[in-house]
């Protein structure tokens, strides 16, 4: 235990056997010192932007110079408003202040911090983040339902996405790539509520994930001969198992010569191609007119030429349309789908295909969703934050009104160790895909041993 700390726990228990009148006052002159650090922050940050307003144009678009000015303003402010602050408080004043003006409020810290994987701010009082796959309860907190709208509003501004009472929801994304998706009142009783699904700066590879435990070596060949060979590839999971960051990793094998095209809600995808053309779908205006789905930029994308496109996640009618572009020549197409196995994303598709509005029969349905994928990556995520793909599971056809699925590699758990980890092994079912002929005519031919029934 350090100095400080000691110090600290020795001012606790301190303040723990004096009367309970004092406890009161000490307590009430805490509070009102901190509110009155709030609105001298809070007059602080107006009378920056005021004198922002006259900057430069080439000094707002340098972050490094805006900084050092914002630095030089509120050190001339706080001079003249308030003299009397410790060089501690004025440097943490100061550090708010542009968090405020060129960052995100409060939580620019906890973007900032590459251990943190998402952060959820349940109104202005309660901030929980995710780290190492856990739910952590942290320190940070708003002044107020309005600073959260702020920082929302900020969020969502620059993408041309908007959030008010008639529009309480909106799904938009940071610069990053990172996914945000916020809801105010009167959906949400807590106060305005933000989910950021932060994104690596440093885009994940294959190799990061077999280091994570999430396939093994002779999972990521088979994978990247998949993909190569232009099999349709459908990534399936719950919320937060990593479909995305699959997504990601398998878009990776795509050569560098083809055209893809990537389809999404919010643009998150980051591929490493050059010949990348990104589309985004867009909500209604204020008087409900103007939306364009994801179906809109499917059936789209299909007279741009595309040598590949990527959906960043079908969940409605755009279903029908990504199985009739695979099945009429666009081969090679890659998308994730909410499901808690293999079997239940193709009852999904099913479902999706009959949101589009058309009456077809279940057969045709499936006999469309049979003939156009060919391999289905299951991915969960344990109790211990542990992201896995638990199924390769080839589609081989239909048989009767039935389509066939067979398991090509699993992943079996067999425990949970003394830190609460859940141990399994990686399996080959030994079973060699139809679709072998494909690789082989693809000039891709993988090692014997990569369906050997065995244990990796």
């Amino acid at each position: 235990m350090s100095l400080l700390q000691r110090l600290e726990k020795q001012k606790v228990l301190q303040e723990k056997n004096e009367p309970a009148e004092i406890q009161l006052a000490r307590r009430e002159m805490r509070q009102s010192n901190r509110e009155q650090l709030q609105e001298l922050v809070l007059n602080l940050h107006k009378k920056v932007i005021a004198q922002l307003k006259d900057v430069a144009d080439e000094v707002k678009e340098n972050h490094e110079a805006l900084v050092k000015k914002i630095e030089a303003l509120v050190a001339g402010l706080l001079e003249e408003d308030a003299p009397g602050l410790s060089r501690t408080q004025k440097q943490l004043i100061t550090a708010e202040i542009i968090d405020e003006t060129v960052g995100f409020g409060p939580i620019t810290p906890l973007l900032q911090d590459p251990s943190i994987s998402e952060i959820m701010v349940n109104g202005p009082h309660q901030v929980y983040i995710e780290r190492n796959g856990k739910l952590v309860l942290t320190g940070v907190t708003f002044r107020d339902n309005a600073h959260v709208m702020h920082i929302i509003d900020k969020i969502v501004a620059p993408i041309g996405r908007r959030i008010d009472e008639s529009m309480p929801m909106v799904d938009a994304r940071l610069p990053d790539g990172s996914r945000v998706n916020a809801i105010i009142p009167p959906l949400a009783l807590n106060g305005p509520t933000i989910t950021i699904r932060k994104f690596s700066r440093q885009p994940y590879t294959v190799d990061d994930l077999i280091r994570f435990g999430t396939l093994t070596t002779s999972m990521a060949k088979f994978l990247e001969a998949c993909v190569k060979a232009r099999l349709n590839i459908v990534v399936s999971g719950g919320t937060g198992s990593g479909k995305t960051t699959t997504l990601n990793v398998l878009s990776s094998f795509i050569p560098a010569d083809e055209r893809i095209i990537t389809i999404e809600d919010a643009a998150e995808l980051q591929l490493q191609q050059e010949h990348v053309i990104t589309l985004e779908s867009r909500p209604p205006n204020i008087e409900g007119k103007g939306a364009i789905t994801i179906r809109d930029l499917v059936r789209n994308s299909l007279r741009m030429r595309p040598e590949r496109i990527v959906v960043g996640e079908v969940r409605g009618g755009e279903a029908l349309d990504m199985l009739q572009a695979m099945n009429t020549g666009h081969d090679g197409s890659l998308t994730t789908g909410h499901a808690n196995s293999p079997r239940d994303m193709l009852a999904r598709l099913e479902t999706m295909v009959l949101m589009a509005g058309m009456d077809l029969p279940v057969r045709a349905i499936r006999e469309q969703i049979a003939s156009a994928i060919d391999l289905i990556i299951q991915q969960n995520r344990f109790r211990d934050g542990s992201r896995r793909i638990t199924h390769i599971t080839e589609v081989q056809g239909m048989e009767g009104d039935v389509i066939i699925l067979q398991d090509l590699f699993v992943f079996k758990q067999t425990g949970v160790d003394e830190n609460g980890k859940i141990k399994g092994i990686f399996q080959s079912t030994g079973i060699r895909p139809k679709f072998i002929s494909k690789l082989e005519a693809s000039g891709i031919n993988l090692p014997p041993n990569v369906f050997s029934p065995s244990i990796f």
